[in-house]
């Protein structure tokens, strides 16, 4: 009975990530004033398309897809829906807004709009926030790094803007350790990455093993999302489609590897060949992010992020691993649960992302 319920909680655990997994629940965000002292302050927002849907109605067509054109239909909509519901006050008057844009980029909308200001400390509500899931927040940039990032959800909506001084650079750069933490969530909150990885350790063999699994997971990931990061590789909103699709055959091979296999010599190739596809995954997250100007930092320290919260999962889980290997019963049947529950996790994935 216990070991019955144990199964039937790790299925419900994996199977409530199904419909989250790889979401981006960040918006991101700048605002500031082009030329200190001056009335007009300018706002960036940048999101994904089911974010945005989220939030109105925007397959303005019905296709199934956003695109500019159904943006340039709900011009309407996103006054009222979106900008209404972000209101920006200087000093503590209220700011004019003086016009707005909607722009569909490769795998996110970009959303800017001018405002008059008076003069004083810029402060921006984000009662769209309420319109969305509890676990979206929005993610300010501010200037030369100097604030590093500032972070608003749905219970603290409203954020003081860092004004820039004259010397100041004239774009965000959020801060490092920034980047860090959204590595680092992107890993922990990404279960489909988190059930490939579990799926890998169950049968990783000696330390020695898991350390080249772990290692060419690492380096293949980080060559992908790097070559993507920095454009090598053109990732739009279809290749995406197919990236997310392809994880989920990665997680359903090695769940089904576990079940049917004894030796598993090839593991640090296959996982190098899967690494590759995951890593296309983290570029895909990391875009939704609103890298801007800051690519070098933001890769770096996205990519930080995740290798730490990976790190951290593997010496976490390894000593618990090498316990259960000790008794070979409890072993088989820990890998044939828990590989069964990430195989049925993994199809689910398949079949909602080809769906």
């Amino acid at each position: 009975m216990r070991k019955a319920r144990l199964a039937a909680s790790l299925a419900l655990l994996l199977a409530a990530g199904v419909a989250r997994a790889h979401d981006a629940d960040i918006i991101y965000a700048q605002v500031h004033r082009p030329q200190p002292g001056r009335a007009e302050v300018r706002a960036l927002l940048t999101m994904t398309a089911s974010t945005l849907s989220l939030i109105l109605p925007a397959d303005a067509d019905g296709d199934g897809s956003v695109s500019q054109a159904d943006l340039e239909a709900r011009r309407a909509a996103l006054e009222v829906g979106l900008w209404d519901a972000l209101p920006l006050t200087a000093g503590g008057a209220p700011c004019t807004r003086q016009e707005h844009a909607a722009r569909l980029r490769e795998s996110y909308v970009e959303l800017t709009a001018t405002f008059i200001c008076p003069q004083g400390s810029l402060r921006q509500t984000y009662t769209v926030l309420s319109l969305l899931p509890a676990n979206y927040r929005v993610v300010l940039g501010t200037y030369g790094g100097e604030g590093g990032q500032l972070f608003a959800d749905a219970l603290h909506p409203s954020l003081e803007i860092p004004e820039r001084s004259p010397s100041s650079p004239r774009s965000f750069a959020p801060g490092l350790g920034g980047w860090i933490q959204l590595g680092m969530k992107h890993i922990f909150e990404g279960i489909d990455h988190l059930a490939f990885l579990i799926a890998l350790l169950l049968v990783g063999g000696r330390l020695r093993q898991v350390l080249w699994m772990v290692t060419s997971f690492t380096l293949a990931h980080s060559l992908t999302l790097g070559a993507t990061a920095l454009g090598f590789i053109l990732l739009d909103a279809q290749r995406a489609r197919w990236v997310e699709a392809a994880i989920a055959v990665s997680i359903i091979y090695v769940a089904l590897e576990n079940l049917v296999r004894r030796e598993h010599r090839h593991r640090a190739v296959l996982t190098f060949l899967f690494g590759l596809v995951h890593g296309f995954g983290f570029a895909s997250a990391l875009s939704a992010y609103g890298l801007g100007e800051q690519v070098a930092s933001g890769l770096f320290g996205f990519n930080l992020g995740v290798e730490l919260g990976q790190a951290t999962l593997v010496l976490a889980l390894l000593p618990v691993v090498r316990l259960i290997q000790r008794r070979p019963t409890v072993n088989l049947w820990t890998v044939r649960v828990l590989s069964t529950v990430i195989l049925c996790a993994g199809v689910g994935w398949l079949v909602q992302r080809l769906g």
